[in-house]
């Protein structure tokens, strides 16, 4: 399946606008936070964040299918002892605007840096937001199954009646389960807590992530041939993931240091790739 990736320079709420409505199948990205990569970007600061992405989530709104989902990987840091509202102010404002706050994962950071403070432990998770425009969006959920492990074998060796037939709560929720269901099963939907080391194979930039990140939410939310867009591109890393997942990209980048980069990368890639076809033509 031949894929492209439409790569951009320039302002991501000028060019949002060139791109149109409803063509993008997941946004994925993680914009700058407030008040950090200072010596990347310039530093948003708090009391301005709100303000300057709000005009970026209305195009982000209009570009995604009604079927598509925003993932957003952001995280409010510590000031005078206390954590930064600027969130939690953005998520309020976002709804105002139409998107549904869905869901909210965890991306437990397995080998954060090591420290103390005298009123905190050290930062080891990261939030993931889900936003989307219509309750009913396309989600893949079998495409992130994990093996069941083994306490299955423990588990299902000795199966009470009662774990033969749906348990109703104990506490009045309304949810129930059915133990006997899993007998056969080797894999089991996974939990909102994503558990990644921080490596990643791009250095070149202040804040890349690890492919695994964008990976998972590319197989949960997109299939082969779809879109996905990173408006804060930086090094290119979900970019080069959908590449590698047979998805089509868009990738919107201010700084031209990083968009040489990644352009680089890219074309490398298809030279090599073209080069290959060639010599098999041949």
């Amino acid at each position: 399946m031949h894929v492209k990736t439409d790569i951009r320079l320039g302002d991501c709420t000028d060019i949002l606008k060139q791109l149109p409505d409803n063509s993008v199948d997941l946004v994925f990205t993680s914009p700058p936070y407030a008040d950090q990569r200072i010596n990347t970007y310039g530093g948003i600061p708090v009391e301005q964040y709100v303000d300057w992405f709000l005009p970026i989530a209305f195009e982000l709104f209009r570009v995604l299918k009604p079927t598509g989902t925003f993932v957003l990987n952001i995280k409010e840091k510590v000031s005078n002892g206390e954590r930064s509202t600027y969130v939690l102010e953005l998520i309020l404002e976002m709804r105002k605007q139409g998107w549904l706050w869905t869901e909210e994962f965890i991306w437990h950071k397995k080998n954060s840096y090591p420290g103390k403070w005298p009123n905190r432990f050290r930062d080891s998770w990261e939030r993931l937001i889900q936003f989307n425009k219509d309750k009913k969006f396309n989600m893949y959920q079998e495409a992130v199954m994990v093996p069941m492990g083994d306490w299955k074998k423990s588990r299902m060796k000795n199966l009470s009646e009662r774990d033969k037939v749906r348990d109703e709560s104990k506490v009045g929720s309304g949810f129930g389960k059915n133990i006997s269901n899993w007998i056969d099963r080797d894999l089991a939907y996974p939990t909102n807590v994503i558990h990644l080391a921080t490596e990643c194979n791009n250095k070149n930039h202040s804040a890349a992530f690890p492919e695994g990140l964008p990976e998972w939410f590319i197989k949960l939310f997109t299939k082969p041939g779809d879109t996905v867009l990173d408006p804060f591109m930086g090094s290119g890393t979900t970019n080069f993931v959908a590449k590698r997942m047979n998805r089509n990209s868009i990738g919107i980048e201010l700084l031209p240091e990083y968009f040489d980069l990644v352009a680089t990368e890219i074309y490398k890639e298809e030279f090599v790739l073209f080069e290959k076809e060639e010599k098999y033509a041949k």
